[in-house]
């Protein structure tokens, strides 16, 4: 058993973080000389010398930062361990926060809350429509429980669930279609492109965009779908959302020489599956089944596992 307490680690690191005992001692209402005695007694048991003097401050020794990095863990891993136990106590957890990047099918969203709301009817959801690396942000900050993205996160294992075909569109009526030949990227540098904004507010980047000079960009998908229709540019836009513009012709594929289309894998992220409540695991299975029964009557296309 380890002589050391997780009380003289959560000790040693408010004397850290918090610049010094005094300063430490009023953030987590104790006496200076409980916090000096503490960290004494945690350096006689170890050994190790973790704290040095500098002038009137203490600051942190080589093998210090090497011990309170390692603790810093165990100190996380322990707050894990009283989260989890509190969900189970108290059981379903009364709201899901849910981020859905734009691309993912709107009908298939609508499918999963609808089963969603039929079995757990009294629980909140916060969602959250998110572009690129918004929802990774949310993941990042804590802010979110479940993420449908079609970006990877860093730290975080993603289940794939469903591939996104985008296609390079325009008008009928577009210049671009009147030139009568295969496109390229020269082509489509000279007009005016449609891009989704990145809701990110850290990380923000500009996937797709082709550099062009009239580039004007929106925040969410329904604007581009409705300015391309209107003849104020072209875009690539996810074929889920532009099916009926595409059927009825109001929108046309451009003749591209290469990459007229991209597909996005797109995953889902549990913030803690092992913190997971009830509701948000049940919130990432309709979102599966929804796919699945999605894909079973039209052409979405199943991620290859």
């Amino acid at each position: 058993m380890s002589r050391v307490t997780l009380a003289q680690w959560q000790m040693l690191a408010a004397v850290v973080d918090h610049g010094g005992f005094a300063r430490a001692a009023q953030a987590i209402h104790k006496s200076p000389s409980t916090l000096n005695h503490a960290v004494h007694k945690l350096e006689e048991q170890l050994g190790v010398t973790v704290l040095e003097p500098v002038g009137r401050q203490v600051r942190l020794t080589e093998e210090g930062e090497l011990l309170l990095r390692r603790a810093r863990q165990l100190l996380e891993g322990a707050d894990a361990l009283e989260d989890i136990a509190g969900r189970l106590r108290e059981g379903l957890e009364t709201e899901v926060v849910l981020s859905v990047d734009q691309i993912f099918p709107a009908d298939t969203l609508a499918c999963a809350m609808e089963a969603f709301s039929a079995d757990f009817p009294h629980v909140r959801v916060q969602l959250h429509e998110a572009v690129l690396n918004g929802g990774i942000e949310m993941l990042d900050d804590g802010r979110a429980d479940l993420v449908v993205s079609g970006l990877a996160a860093r730290g975080y294992m993603g289940d794939p669930l469903v591939t996104v075909t985008f296609i390079a569109v325009a008008h009928p009526d577009h210049v671009l279609h009147t030139l009568g030949r295969p496109l390229d990227l020269r082509d489509l540098e000279q007009h005016r492109q449609l891009v989704i904004r990145d809701s990110s507010s850290r990380n923000a980047r500009d996937a797709g965009w082709l550099k062009a000079e009239q580039r004007w960009t929106v925040d969410h998908i329904s604007t581009s779908v409705d300015m391309v229709e209107r003849n104020l540019g072209f875009a690539w836009l996810p074929e889920t959302r532009i099916r009926r513009q595409l059927d009825e012709g109001r929108l046309v594929p451009l003749p591209l020489q290469a990459e007229g289309q991209r597909f996005v894998p797109m995953l889902l992220i549990h913030r803690d599956l092992d913190r997971a409540g009830p509701a948000t695991r049940a919130m990432a299975e309709k979102l599966r089944e929804a796919i699945r029964v999605s894909c079973a009557t039209s052409d979405h296309e199943l991620p290859e596992l």
